[in-house]
């Protein structure tokens, strides 16, 4: 009885986050107001993670996924997993693992990076469109433009343009991410879940404070 108890304590709470991970996305793409919420989507999953492991993490997940796939169908449940499951799941399992926030968040920022090329390409194959082809053709009309109006007379390749473009994807999954670590870590601090993080010096001196 003793033994079932926990079990069923993990169940139950992961069942609770995946439902809410899910209608919280669901209702903001709904109404539009995914963008200003998109912070809070992979919660759920990184407490799942650290309240009762990795494999609790991956459940609620699968779960979350599951459920999208029912109320708005597999390309908004890929989109949630590319975007913002898989970036739940990888912290999590950082900080379960006490892992340095330097290497949680270099990790977690390719993870990130690698979710938003897979959801280009999804989007791609969806409207029959190259989105990566027209986003490096921008990119390049833009850079040989600048640099044609600062009298550099260099067009540049399309390599130079491809490293751009994949240092310009790191840059911003890496600033979400560490945005992400802090926001996590003052909101699961409020929660008791401090010892399960480990801190840079100067948040976790402003978290005690």
């Amino acid at each position: 009885m003793h033994e079932a108890l926990p079990k069923t304590r993990r169940l139950v709470e992961c069942a609770m986050f995946a439902s809410v991970a899910g209608l919280a996305y669901f209702l903001s793409n709904s109404l539009a107001i995914e963008n200003y919420f998109s912070c809070f989507f992979p919660l759920p999953i990184v407490i799942s993670s650290l309240r009762w492991g990795l494999e609790a993490g991956r459940k609620t997940m699968v779960a979350t996924v599951l459920l999208l796939f029912t109320l708005s169908g597999p390309v908004k449940a890929l989109t949630y997993l590319l975007m913002h499951g898989v970036v739940g799941l990888s912290m999590g399992t950082m900080w379960r693992l006490e892992t340095n926030w330097i290497v949680s968040i270099i990790i977690c920022a390719i993870i990130r990076a690698v979710g938003a090329c897979g959801y280009v390409l999804v989007t791609s194959f969806l409207i029959r469109e190259n989105i990566f082809q027209l986003i490096t053709v921008n990119i390049h009309a833009s850079l040989t433009y600048i640099l044609a109006a600062a009298g550099v007379n260099t067009i540049p390749s399309m390599d130079a343009i491809y490293v751009i473009f994949g240092t310009l994807v790191l840059l911003n999954s890496g600033f979400f991410v560490f945005i992400l670590h802090i926001i996590y870590t003052i909101f699961l601090t409020k929660l008791g879940i401090k010892p399960s993080l480990r801190l840079p010096r100067w948040l976790g001196k402003a978290t005690s404070s």
